[in-house]
């Protein structure tokens, strides 16, 4: 139980991390992602984009650790699933890591060709896409979907609680196919689609970091053999 327990409140911290530096990041890309033929231009400042970067890796480093700090208590209810978890984190994660590139690509422009503004613009494009098909689409599938229904099923945390993943992932995915098939901007319809995932999400790092997770969930019993849901854990 102990083991168990440190394993809730490491999944727990990361999560807040992951909400730390993702949020971080952006704001300090947002000069480039704006106007990146602006950015070469101007004097630019590499350093808070190296900062973002840096802050990027270390959200690459945090989502893999959640995936991997809850698959040993996850597996227990659902391996396929606790896999899928794992496998939607890296995959999440490689797109961020490709946005960091993209990013210092940029950065690398203004430095040593400040008159490439076509391909400026091009790297800062590609950064955007990679945030729509990363976070944007892969996180409502394993944050949303998968990890609602594998907090729902477990009772690791509250299972009305998990209902905001179970409901928010799709509301998420809707949203950003929208902005993918141009139905609507980035910065509308989405930004309310997103609340439900954003209050999981940070639920989830909030609960876990604090009170790791519920002490009564029947995938953490010694008796537990898979066999059952569990039950009305709330």
């Amino acid at each position: 139980m102990a083991d168990d327990q440190r394993h809730g409140h490491i999944f727990g911290v990361l999560m807040i991390i992951t909400f730390i530096t993702s949020i971080a990041a952006l704001a300090l890309f947002q000069s480039v992602l704006d106007d990146p033929v602006g950015y070469l231009a101007g004097g630019g400042k590499d350093n808070q984009i190296y900062l973002g970067a840096f802050l990027e890796l270390l959200l690459v480093i945090a989502n893999v650790g959640t995936a991997v700090a809850l698959y040993p208590i996850a597996r227990r209810q659902n391996e396929a699933l606790a896999i899928g978890y794992v496998a939607a984190r890296i995959i999440e994660s490689v797109f961020i890591a490709a946005g960091i590139i993209f990013i210092l690509g940029v950065v690398g422009l203004r430095n040593d060709l400040p008159s490439a503004h076509d391909v400026a613009f091009t790297l800062a494009a590609l950064k955007d896409w990679t945030f729509l098909f990363g976070p944007g689409m892969i996180v409502p599938w394993g944050n949303g979907l998968i990890l609602g229904y594998l907090m729902y099923r477990s009772g690791l945390v509250p299972r009305r609680m998990a209902w905001l993943g179970l409901i928010g992932g799709p509301l998420l995915l809707f949203g950003n196919v929208g902005v993918l098939f141009d139905w609507w901007d980035q910065t509308g319809l989405v930004n309310v689609l997103v609340v439900p995932e954003f209050i999981w999400e940070a639920f989830l790092g909030i609960y876990c970091a604090i009170w790791g997770f519920r002490k009564d969930s029947p995938i953490l019993r010694p008796t537990w053999r898979g066999n059952a849901a569990a039950g009305s854990a709330d």
